[in-house]
């Protein structure tokens, strides 16, 4: 808040370098890697006949079948360490179901596209907000597999970093596309996904005992001009989906 600057050199408002490929596994109907950073994510699109979706009890009632599903596995060899791989933690649920959410709203209707639809979003590397890498990639590796998507979908994080005065704030900054120290020192990581229409998913994980509206409409307005320029790398890689 002294001089503008961010651990990593960047001002207040930039994002880090983007790049993305499609195409990357050979064998599979869809695949894609997107990258911000030191944060990366490979993310793989499976097809299947559409009576082949997932099927689960529904006790307390609502929906017994999901035609689109989207895992996220995060390896402990992403942030540079060892440890047991194979199962799934509570983390991992919840950003492959914040990633699933955002998506969904652009999945076709099954009577235009007649497919079940498996993505599985591979964290190659971690530095910050790697469920909106996974939106990326997601979106990408169904385009790759000629997924008429109603449009691409996007997303980033803004966080925010406060000084108080007893309780009175005396200032504050937010941050475009945090990295993973800005998430753990700082007061928010604020996820938003969407197209260039409007947002599809958001998660808002807050240390703070509460956030005025002014600091949400900023972050908003951020997340909504980073989010036009992921979604031009996005473009530039992969405009429609493919024809076969």
């Amino acid at each position: 808040m002294e001089k503008g600057v961010r651990a990593d050199g960047r001002s207040v408002g930039d994002l880090r370098p983007l790049y993305g490929e499609v195409g990357t596994l050979p064998r599979v109907h869809g695949s894609a890697i997107f990258a911000r950073g030191e944060t990366q994510a490979l993310a793989i699109t499976t097809l299947a006949p559409a009576d082949e979706k997932q099927r689960f009890d529904n006790y307390a009632g609502g929906e017994n079948e999901k035609r689109f599903i989207l895992h996220y596995n995060f390896p402990p060899f992403s942030v540079g360490e060892t440890g047991r791989m194979g199962g799934i933690n509570r983390r991992e649920i919840g950003h492959g179901s914040l990633a699933e959410r955002s998506i969904e709203p652009v999945i076709p209707d099954e009577a235009d596209f007649p497919y079940a639809i498996r993505v599985s979003s591979e964290v190659m590397e971690s530095n910050g907000s790697t469920s909106m890498a996974s939106v990326c990639a997601g979106t990408m590796a169904l385009l790759d597999a000629g997924v008429p998507l109603i449009r691409p979908v996007g997303g980033i994080s803004v966080g925010l970093v406060t000084e108080f005065d007893g309780d009175h704030l005396k200032r504050y900054t937010t941050l475009t596309d945090i990295i993973g120290s800005e998430d753990h020192f700082g007061d928010m990581d604020f996820k938003l996904c969407g197209t260039r229409e409007g947002i599809t998913g958001f998660q808002l994980d807050l240390k703070l005992p509460g956030i005025s509206h002014e600091i949400m409409f900023e972050a908003v307005a951020e997340a909504k001009a980073a989010r036009t320029k992921v979604l031009d790398v996005m473009n530039g890689v992969l405009a429609a989906p493919r024809t076969e």
